[in-house]
Formats: structure tokens, C-alpha cells, sequence
């Protein structure tokens, strides 16, 4: 049995090629707490929209490496060893098999680029 969160992940991609993705809007829209939409996909990668506040569960993705690219906010990424801080403007890639968990003391926007196949809550 997989265990359950309270998060929102939209794996549908929302957004066609060519089509204006206005970040703002889907931010103003949002009353979730940790929504996670997919807003594109480029070749075999898609980019998704974050709007975190709180903690993820610790995870890692044993086939995928994960961007992280904070808009607003910021964005704590706990590993075993330290913790990497973004704010607005930076960026970090987590490695393939690395343990991660994501957390935002306050609302933070965020983008992510991963394979369209990753399974965002970790395997």
C-alpha cells in the first residue's frame, strides 16, 4: 500500500506548444497548500508549476534527476548531509538516487524540470 499525502499533482500536461503560460495567474488561482501542475513538456522532459508551503516527505527518484528553480519565496531541499537554501532566482538539479525533502517556511513558487515519467512523490 502507497502511503498518502495531502498534496495536489496534476500530471496532465495544461498547456499545448506555443500556447502563453501566464505563472501569476495559475499563483493567484491556487489555495493549496503543496500543488504540484504540469505545465508543459519539452522533448522527453516537462516543467511543472510548485506552490509549496510546509514539508514533502523525504523521497528520491532512483531513475531521474530533478531541477528545482525558485520564482518567489524559499525553497529548503534537506539531504542526509546539509541543506541547500534557494531563494528567488536560484536553482539547484538533485541528483538521480539521492535522498531529498523539499520544504518552504513560507509560500514559495517554484518551477521543476524532471522526465515526464518521474513519479513526483519519490519510488
Amino acid at each position: 500500500m502507497k502511503p498518502r499525502f495531502n498534496y495536489i499533482t496534476n500530471l496532465d500536461i495544461k498547456f499545448n506548444h506555443l500556447e502563453k503560460i501566464d505563472i501569476p495567474q495559475l499563483v493567484e488561482a491556487c489555495k493549496d497548500n503543496w500543488f504540484n501542475q504540469t505545465l508543459t513538456q519539452a522533448n522527453d522532459s516537462v516543467v511543472r508549476l510548485g506552490i509549496v508551503e510546509g514539508e514533502y516527505h523525504w523521497h528520491k527518484h532512483e531513475q531521474d534527476d530533478e531541477f528545482f528553480f525558485v520564482l518567489s519565496g524559499e525553497l529548503l531541499i534537506d539531504l542526509e548531509d546539509q541543506t541547500i537554501e534557494l531563494n528567488p532566482n536560484q536553482g539547484v538539479t538533485i541528483t538521480k538516487g539521492i535522498m531529498h525533502r523539499p520544504r518552504a517556511p513560507q509560500k514559495t513558487v517554484m518551477l521543476m524540470i524532471e522526465t515526464a515519467s518521474i513519479q513526483p512523490t519519490g519510488n
